[in-house]
């Protein structure tokens, strides 16, 4: 029997190491397959699947926005764009070598979206070497690392079939924000090199005032913003009773043009209306018109101007009886001779700084400041439905006030005295986009006597065809010189310095709209270098209990100190004669010198707790770091390795509870 039991358990486990055996010979053909279908799955995934790819940063940062994705797609000559990066300016500063790699992986998104007609070479310029020559050449700008004089390079070139450059000379961390809005607008331009065409159409003499320089009277030179415009666009004078506004011009600058007939409104609003890029400025009181006589020589009585019936049919609006007052930033002007006062900050006139400016907008976002003069709000319609993107805002510390305040004669002692402001904040330049209906929906007007239609006389759009764009502000004085710019004369030329932003803020916007409607809708994005926000947020906190008691410690021994400085000397009682005064201060008592040694050990334990709050503050704040970037850094693999593991205990139970 013994000998049958030992038989059978000899089979048994001689079945089982069969089935053991069989076991594992299927366990490796089904690593072996599933390699197999692992690489197969790969090559597939990379021969038919090339541009799948998943974004899974919070701001999409490598996700290319629409506009971009349409100017790719409008491409019809090929690109090549050569970025030159000195691997060494990464290895020495990981700030930048964190920006290029995010630079490489959103230029090869490009490449990938372009249907071949992108290409895409870098380069990293040795010091010395013909490729640094060559970035030398193309105009790039190296910046010296070290005091040895060897230049890093970190910029980016492209050029067309025809040997046209455009150029990042250097890829700066601080416009990462921008980054898409840069490479788009350098791929557009090289598939549209025509320079812009901008028409001005305006009652102010932007282009100078011949009859002020007859009489040698400032003012009489061309506006300096004007003179700026003609280096980067073809600027054209539009006429105020124009009828139609000229095909090639593709940006349309509307500035305190007064009294417009009907004729001239509904030119501008069929260009808008063919796609049109528009800047509508008007004013509630042009200090620029203010300050200059009219023919008669007196100042004009009339120095406001709007577009009511247009901008009110496009969902907007643009009051012309109040002005935005703000107390923030506002200018320091002489007072009047009766007041007291000599200097005082006059509320219509003001400088926009800080969160004034729309930081994520790009026509806005490198700008310091930009100075405003009796201003007036913009705000979108009720129940219009177009969007509404304030550039330029008031602070809180504004307030709305009666235009008749500051035309004439204002008193900025007066306007100040009885300002109040109502924590409010008012748009004053905004972008506008959307679809447009037609101020005028039964067509063009009558003729004014004396007037033909021209033969080219193009025919009436109810509506946009697609989303319009255009700009509206109320203050034309952003163009006039004195707000914005000091012009000298050196050596019989005349020099202009800017002190705001304002020729920035009107040639950026005139820039963005000429560019596609696909330019125009990029958007500032987030940045690829972020810090660990709960680090910071939790190491404030403590920093901050700390260094209350580190304060309190400080008090303390502050305190102490003086007390034994006075033991030392040995206080005068009030009774002590000012003879007696030498020998007082002499004379330690015992009493004093046990104060004098409580004292000093009190020094020596405040000054060793103090220690130990500075050491326990920068080791609880070090260990906190340390413990989130390893969980930040290693939870994900823990938690996967967590769930294999619990995957094939589950696995195991199965198997063994099908044995049994």
């Amino acid at each position: 029997m013994a000998d049958l039991a030992a038989e059978q358990r000899a089979a048994q486990l001689a079945k089982e190491a069969r089935a053991a055996r069989k076991r594992l010979g299927f366990s490796g053909l089904g690593v072996l397959a599933a390699l197999v279908l692992a690489i197969g799955v790969n090559l597939l995934a990379e021969r038919l699947l090339p541009r799948v790819r998943v974004d899974l940063t919070e701001s999409g940062l490598y996700t290319l926005s629409d506009g971009t994705r349409q100017v790719l797609s409008g491409l019809k000559d090929p690109v090549t764009l050569r970025l030159f990066y000195s691997r060494r300016l990464g290895a020495e500063i990981p700030t930048y070598g964190a920006y290029a790699d995010r630079v490489r992986e959103i230029l090869g998104e490009y490449v990938s979206r372009s249907a071949g007609k992108l290409k895409l070479e870098v380069f990293d310029p040795e010091p010395f070497s013909e490729t640094e020559d060559r970035a030398m050449g193309y105009g790039l700008q190296g910046v010296p690392l070290d005091q040895g004089g060897e230049q890093v390079w970190f910029g980016l070139v492209a050029t067309n079939l025809v040997d046209e450059e455009r150029t990042i000379p250097f890829f700066q961390p601080e416009r990462e924000r921008f980054l898409e809005y840069d490479l788009t607008r350098l791929v557009w331009e090289l598939s549209n090199p025509r320079r812009p065409t901008v028409g001005v159409m305006t009652s102010l003499p932007l282009n100078g005032d011949p009859r002020a320089m007859m009489m040698r009277q400032p003012g009489a030179q061309p506006a300096v913003i004007m003179q700026q415009m003609r280096q980067f666009f073809t600027v054209k004078d539009v006429p105020l009773d124009v009828q139609v506004i000229d095909e090639d011009i593709q940006v349309l600058l509307v500035a305190h043009a007064q009294r417009l007939s009907d004729s001239a409104q509904y030119a501008i609003d069929q260009f808008v209306m063919r796609g049109g890029k528009l800047i509508a400025l008007v004013d509630p009181h042009s200090e620029s018109q203010a300050s200059r006589p009219g023919p008669g020589g007196q100042p004009p009585t009339e120095t406001s101007s709007q577009l009511d019936r247009l901008l009110n049919a496009w969902g907007v609006e643009t009051p012309h009886d109040k002005v935005v007052l703000d107390l923030r930033g506002a200018w320091r002007v002489r007072a009047g001779a009766t007041d007291r006062v000599q200097a005082v900050d006059y509320v219509a006139w003001y400088n926009l700084s800080a969160d004034s400016l729309a930081r994520n907008e790009v026509v806005t976002a490198q700008l310091d400041q930009v100075t405003v003069a009796s201003a007036g709000e913009v705000r979108r319609r009720e129940g219009a439905t177009v969007e509404f993107t304030p550039l330029l805002t008031s602070s809180a510390q504004s307030m709305l006030g009666d235009v008749a305040a500051v035309k004439a004669e204002p008193n900025p002692v007066r306007l100040l005295a009885d300002f109040r402001a109502d924590g409010q904040r008012r748009v004053l330049l905004a972008r506008v986009r959307g679809t447009l209906r037609s101020a005028f929906p039964d067509g063009p007007p009558e003729v004014t006597e004396g007037q033909t239609r021209p033969d080219t006389f193009p025919a009436h759009r109810a509506e946009t065809t697609g989303p319009a764009n255009l700009v509206v502000g109320n203050d034309t004085d952003i163009l006039e010189d004195r707000f914005w710019v000091r012009v000298q004369d050196f050596f019989g030329q005349q020099v202009a310095s800017p002190i705001s932003n304002n020729g920035a803020l009107v040639s950026n916007l005139a820039d963005t709209l000429a560019g596609s409607d696909a330019l125009i809708t990029l958007r500032s994005r987030g940045e690829s270098l972020r810090p660990f926000e709960l680090v910071e947020n939790i190491r404030r906190n403590a920093d901050a209990q700390y260094r209350q008691t580190e304060r309190q410690l400080q008090q303390r021994l502050e305190d102490t100190e003086k007390r034994l400085r006075e033991l030392r000397q040995g206080q005068p009682t009030p009774s002590t004669q000012p003879g007696e005064r030498n020998q007082a201060q002499t004379v330690i008592t015992p009493e004093q010198r046990a104060e004098i040694d409580k004292a000093r050990a009190e020094i020596v334990a405040t000054r060793r707790q103090l220690r130990a709050v500075q050491l326990e503050l920068r080791r609880d704040i070090e260990g906190l770091e340390g413990w989130l970037r390893v969980v930040n850094i290693a939870l994900v693999p823990a938690l996967l390795t967590a769930f294999a593991i619990g995957l094939a205990l589950v696995r195991a139970r199965r198997r063994a509870a099908a044995r049994a």
